[in-house]
């Protein structure tokens, strides 16, 4: 490895925010301690394998948290089709249960070795793959300098950049082109995207679209779904999905404030991080409204005000509940969330106006109706307030976000055309191996 790359790497650990070497060991024990860290397997973050290679090619397909392994479960699929062997590293433990419900057996899953060089070394050294994916934007100077080094190509899939990253690379514009230039082709979500990986060095940069509108809807336990749907029975709902810091209680405002007009509201509140949901609850009932938690079972009664969805992986059931859903981050917090996966099911779309980090999503959603824009808590409760009162505006909004979906498919097949380069000669010699085996 060059002087220059070592140089590289150091000051982008300076800028990027990188862990520490000293830190390494408190930063895996509080991962550990909000239950964001596997225990059992916390050797395979020193790049300790959990399991031994296979025999073949291996492709290294990383997704960090839960929203990337899921846009990439397509694509892992029309690998797998391929028939060529599949490591994919996720870093939270609820990430790795997406995997392990999504595609099972058919990959290897680990979790992804923590930015240093005797971890991602030791990492390399067991699996060899020949060919590394990286969703999104997980730009980690170590791994993507010692895959170069090893004459690893790397594409970079879904690759986006935030408003907030994208300025803090620019600022260190030669920290970038030196890691950015060691990505053999960046397939980006958008054009605006495509463009700022340019500007920072990327080449060569295609536009795919986003993944995650090629996924499947979120999925439901059927079961569950027509237990709580009996409960809710005729009941007008609406739901605050996604939420951050703030933005719960704003939606048990909007509900005190609508529950005259709407006998039997339900408001159903889906915190992006369940782990908060004891203080969520006390707060809420402090304000003389009835909790019912579906962490812990309990039964939504008439007199329910709120369903806290305080669980993981039942997005799917939760939006199935109602046909409104604000969709957080947005109104408190900054860069918004997902707003694709309740378009898809036929879901009316509110958010808050810092909606950044979907950028496009949201401008092809407010373009076809399929979503609204609200400025704060009164001009929420009056968006939701309309909605419940206009079936047919509702149903209009429902279908043009359905709608839009529909026509922002494909990413999928281009992004494996992108791929097709690097994937053909790992199927070929898959395939030889497999002849040469029988």
């Amino acid at each position: 490895m060059s002087e220059r790359w070592a140089r590289a790497a150091l000051t982008a650990y300076r800028y990027a925010g990188a862990v520490a070497y000293p830190l390494i060991g408190p930063y895996v024990a509080w991962r550990a301690s909000r239950g964001k860290e596997d225990r059992v397997r916390r050797r395979e973050r020193y790049g300790v394998a959990g399991r031994a290679r296979p025999e073949g090619p291996i492709i290294w397909i990383h997704a960090a948290s839960v929203g990337e392994t899921i846009a990439v479960v397509p694509l892992v699929e029309s690998i797998l089709d391929y028939g060529v062997n599949v490591v994919l590293t996720t870093g939270t433990v609820t990430s790795a249960k997406v995997a392990d419900e999504r595609l099972g057996s058919r990959i290897i899953h680990q979790y992804v070795p923590l930015d240093l060089k005797p971890a991602v070394s030791r990492f390399l050294d067991h699996w060899r793959p020949e060919l590394a994916i990286i969703a999104e934007s997980e730009i980690w100077p170590m791994t993507i300098l010692e895959l170069g080094a090893r004459n690893v190509p790397q594409v970079l899939v879904n690759g986006r950049l935030s408003d907030r990253s994208f300025r803090s690379w620019k600022k260190r514009a030669s920290v970038a082109e030196a890691l950015f230039e060691n990505l053999a082709h960046v397939v980006a979500q958008s054009d605006v995207d495509g463009e700022r990986f340019r500007v920072l060095g990327a080449r060569p940069v295609t536009v795919s679209g986003n993944l995650k509108v090629d996924t499947n809807p979120p999925p439901a336990d059927e079961r569950a779904l027509a237990t709580l749907q009996r409960q809710i029975g005729a009941r007008p709902t609406w739901a605050a999905i996604s939420t951050h810091d703030g933005e719960e209680v704003v939606a048990a405002e909007v509900h005190a404030t609508l529950h005259r007009r709407h006998h039997g509201l339900l408001t159903i509140v889906v915190p992006r991080h369940p782990d908060r949901a004891d203080a969520l609850a006390a707060q809420i009932s402090g304000m003389g409204l009835t909790v019912a938690r579906r962490s812990k079972g309990e039964r939504i009664s008439p007199d329910t005000d709120i369903l806290l969805g305080d669980t993981i992986g039942e997005m799917g059931l939760y939006l199935r509940l109602t046909e409104i859903a604000f969709v957080g981050r947005s109104l408190t917090s900054e860069g918004g969330q997902n707003p694709l996966e309740p378009a898809m099911l036929d879901t009316a779309v509110l958010a808050g106006r810092n909606v950044q980090n979907f950028r496009e999503a949201y401008q092809r959603l407010l373009d076809r109706g399929g979503a609204k824009l609200v400025r704060d808590r009164d001009m929420l409760a009056g968006a939701v307030n309309f909605l419940l009162t206009n079936e047919a505006a509702r149903h209009e909004m429902m279908a043009a976000g359905a709608a839009t979906v529909d026509e922002m498919r494909g990413a999928l097949a281009r992004t494996l055309k992108s791929l097709e380069p690097y994937i053909q000669p790992l199927v070929v010699k898959a395939r030889l191996k497999g002849a040469n085996g029988r």
